[in-house]
């Protein structure tokens, strides 16, 4: 239980945009400061395991799955503030 909930608590640091040290700024500017990070720790991956390759892969996947959160929270918030999506 106590890890399950360590585990939670630090994910909600990084990855809750209501919890995360970027709560405070726009959804844009968080998404850009969030996309950096993820490049920043792929090439420090990438350099710890000794490939490039890893950095291209590892890369993507964080592009991908940072960029598919912010979709998602950029239209729950749409849709929460006016039920539209013009």
């Amino acid at each position: 239980m106590t890890t399950t909930r360590n585990i939670k608590t630090m994910w909600d640091a990084v990855m809750n945009e209501n919890k995360n040290p970027l709560r405070n700024q726009p959804i844009p500017t968080a998404h850009l400061l969030m996309q950096m990070l993820a490049w920043m720790w792929s090439a420090i991956f990438s350099l710890m395991v000794g490939s490039y390759f890893v950095f291209g892969v590892t890369a993507a996947a964080h592009t991908l799955l940072i960029a598919g959160l912010f979709i998602t929270i950029l239209a729950f918030k749409t849709a929460e503030s006016d039920n539209s999506f013009e």
